[in-house]
Formats: C-alpha cells, structure tokens, sequence
C-alpha cells in the first residue's frame, strides 16, 4: 500500500520498506514507484588518485565537472537550498560557509557571487585533500578575497564546533565508502550551526546511461569517460542517504531529488 503525503511542496511516497521524494510544481502530484536500482560499487574513480594523473588531464576533467554544475544543475541545486539555512542571518550579516571537495572552486565563486546580489557577506573556506586539485582551484578562483583555499581530510575536519554556518559538500559524498560518508555527514554537522548541504547523484540505471553518453559525446578526457557513469554506481540512493544522515545524528532532515538524476540533503546536528 502507497500513500502520498504534500508538505511544502514536496511530494513524499511512503511504503513500509521505502521513501522517495521530489519536487513538485504547483497543481501537479505523483507518486515515485520503486524502480530496481544497480548494485553499489566501491571502485575507486581515476579522480581519486590524482598524484598519478597528469596536470593538464587533471585539469580537464575538472573542466567538465564545472560544466556538468553549471548546465545539469548541480550549483543551481545548491543555490536553491541555501536560503532555507539563512532565515536568522539578516541581510548585510556574515555568512560562513565551509565548501569541502572543492574541485576547481566554482561553486564557491558562485556561493559568493549570490551573496552579492542578496546582500550577504558571504565567505567560503574552500577544501579539498588534493594538493593538485587545490592548485588547479587556485587559478580558478585567483582574485575573490572571499574564497580561502585549504587543504583538509573531510572525515577529520580540522575545526571547532559551529565554527560555520554553512558546510556544503557537492558531488563528492559518493567518493567515501558507506562508514566514511556517515562520519563526513557528522563532521559536517559539527561545524556548521546552521545547517548543511549535500548534493550529489542518485544510483540508478537511467543515471548510469546518461552519465555514460554524456561521456561519450561531449568530452575525450579518460578520467571523465571512466569517472562520470562509474560516479553513478558508486552514489547512494534517496532512502541510503537518509539512512546515513540518521546514523550521523542529523535532525530536521530534509531530501529531494532534482533533474538530471541529482538529490540534495540538509539538515543539522542535533546537539
């Protein structure tokens, strides 16, 4: 039996063994069947070892990541989430905002470029582990005092509690196996007061092929062709992810899933 419940404009299907949600545009409702899913993978993607990849391969394959987040959605998903974490910080206040697995660094130019056109004093502390990722989000971001770079292992943030307000991780939780993701989504929590974001790729079958033939026809640079379709199989899916965040001690839980087999995650500690 699937009953649909409507809260604030999400649509949530619910069944004894399973959750799925999605947004909805006014006047409209569904229900979410449960469609088989592919089996998980823990392959490690090329982006992984990025010592052992060449710097202008490196530096391509971030390129296509920029382009994926700026015309599938992935830095319009973040930006859609983010104002509901701001509603006590008033308009000309500071926002802290903590980006982990940075990449290029173009979300947080675009985190700051909003906060401009709203009002905000937003400043990014960007991280990733990889020295060679930083260096190529160093150019990217060369000239906005807001953005900070730093290197820092997400699982061990190096941080005080509530340090942030903000900590955002953006298609990088699926790079973690499972007991690494849950302690990344409780570091998080630690040092961001007001809340957090995840963004990433829901595991599906029609995911893995578009991925695959986004690959296929839009780039020749082997750690996307390998990277984007393996990325998928590696994702987690709506009700995992809910499942992690719970393990990690989060409350005010919200997911929803987003176009271009995208899902997003906030919610905060429960401390």
């Amino acid at each position: 039996m699937l009953c649909v419940v409507r809260m604030h404009g999400i649509l949530e299907a619910r069944h004894p063994f399973v959750v799925r949600e999605g947004i909805l545009s006014v006047g409209h409702s569904f229900s979410l069947p449960s469609l088989p899913v592919p089996a998980h993978r823990d392959t490690l993607e090329l982006l992984d070892a990025t010592d052992a990849v060449a710097p202008q391969t490196l530096a391509h394959n971030l390129r296509d990541i920029r382009r994926v987040n700026r015309f599938a959605g992935g830095t319009a998903v973040v930006l859609r989430h983010l104002p509901t974490l701001l509603t006590e910080i008033p308009r000309g206040g500071t926002v802290r905002v903590l980006d982990l697995a940075t990449g290029s660094g173009d979300i947080p130019l675009a985190l700051v470029r909003w906060g401009r056109r709203h009002g905000y004093d937003l400043r990014v502390l960007a991280t990733d582990l990889s020295d060679e990722v930083l260096q190529v989000a160093r150019r990217e971001t060369a000239g906005e005092p807001r953005i900070v770079l730093e290197a820092c292992d997400a699982r061990a943030l190096p941080y005080g509690d509530d340090t942030f307000d903000v900590a955002i991780c953006s298609l990088a939780l699926h790079h973690f196996g499972r007991d690494d993701a849950v302690q990344v989504l409780r570091e998080m929590a630690r040092v961001a007061v007001r809340g957090i974001i995840v963004n990433d790729l829901t595991r599906s079958y029609f995911g893995y092929a578009g991925a695959w033939l986004l690959g296929v026809a839009t780039t020749t640079n082997p750690l996307t062709r390998n990277d984007a379709p393996l990325s998928v199989l590696r994702a987690w899916t709506p009700d995992e992810l809910r499942t992690m965040a719970t393990e990690a001690e989060l409350w005010d839980i919200h997911l929803t899933t987003h176009a271009f087999w995208r899902m997003a995650l906030t919610g905060r500690s429960l401390r």
